[in-house]
């Protein structure tokens, strides 16, 4: 956050200066006084810090009032802009995949190429997973490639859990999508060990046969997607790497055009409010 006519620190906040540049993802901070704080599980917390724009204002404005452990170190080499979704679908991705059991040489899949997906592919490519991209049509494997994919499968004309099995299996199923049917069809292509990691929310249940799971000691787990420091972990290692959102940016008088561009699932790939006009 810039120095500015009303930018200041609260009473007894320790460990920030006013002008340092910080920004706040949709984790909104966290007490650090109930049980699962104390735990150290701060993604946990039950005090209702909650989510940035929902429990409380932020997001859509110049100002906004933020908890101290909200807070992340933004790197000079980011602008605003570029580090905004770095700081919501990129710490999603970014968090789940270094959290994983995969690495660097193992297979990883990654499901879906919107704005989860294409940082997802990123990530894992610069980690140095054996990187396959799972998508729906042949035009977009040249994206995939793109970004960093080994390997590009075609749901729409291939079994992704057939060709994941064809490769030796997938160490990390990494669900960016909303659809539970497309989750479902990797499931099968699993190594031993592997897991399905759940980013997207679909509407439908899952369907994952038991004996799938037992059989190979797979799982399925859900990923949260992460607190201050994992956003400002992701910053530093997207700076390190190079990994970047693409984006399409609107001056925030524009917010309602903004918004629908976002919901119509149009924009490629994440769609991000400036102050400037």
């Amino acid at each position: 956050m810039p120095s500015a006519p009303g930018v200041m620190l609260g009473a007894g906040v320790a460990g920030w200066t006013e002008g340092q540049r910080a920004g706040v993802g949709w984790n909104g901070g966290y007490c650090g006084q109930c049980d699962f704080c104390r735990r150290g599980d701060f993604f946990a917390c039950q005090s209702g810090w909650g989510v940035t724009g929902v429990n409380f204002d932020g997001g859509y404005a110049e100002y906004m009032v933020a908890s101290a452990s909200a807070l992340a170190l933004l790197p000079e080499e980011l602008s605003p802009a570029d580090a905004a979704p770095l700081m919501c679908a990129g710490v999603t991705t970014f968090n789940a995949l270094r959290r994983s059991a995969a690495r660097a040489g193992e297979l990883v899949a990654v499901l879906g190429l919107g704005g989860l997906g294409h940082l997802g592919v990123q990530y894992a490519a610069k980690m140095g997973f054996k990187t396959v991209a799972i998508a729906r049509g042949k035009d977009k494997e040249a994206l995939a490639r793109q970004l960093g994919a080994w390997h590009y499968i075609d749901s729409q004309s291939q079994d992704p859990a057939a060709e994941l099995a064809r490769l030796g299996g997938a160490k990390v199923v990494l669900a960016t999508v909303t659809d539970a049917k497309a989750m479902n069809a990797t499931a099968g292509g699993l190594a031993a060990n592997g897991k399905l990691l759940v980013l997207g929310v679909p509407a439908e249940p899952l369907a994952v046969p038991a004996f799938l799971l037992i059989g190979g000691r797979r799982a399925v787990e859900g990923c949260y997607s992460g607190i201050s420091i994992d956003s400002q972990d992701t910053l530093a290692f997207s700076v390190l790497s190079g990994v970047r959102s693409m984006n399409e940016v609107y001056p925030l008088d524009r917010v309602t055009e903004a918004y629908d561009r976002m919901i119509s699932g149009k924009a490629r790939f994440r769609v991000v409010l400036t102050m400037e006009s």
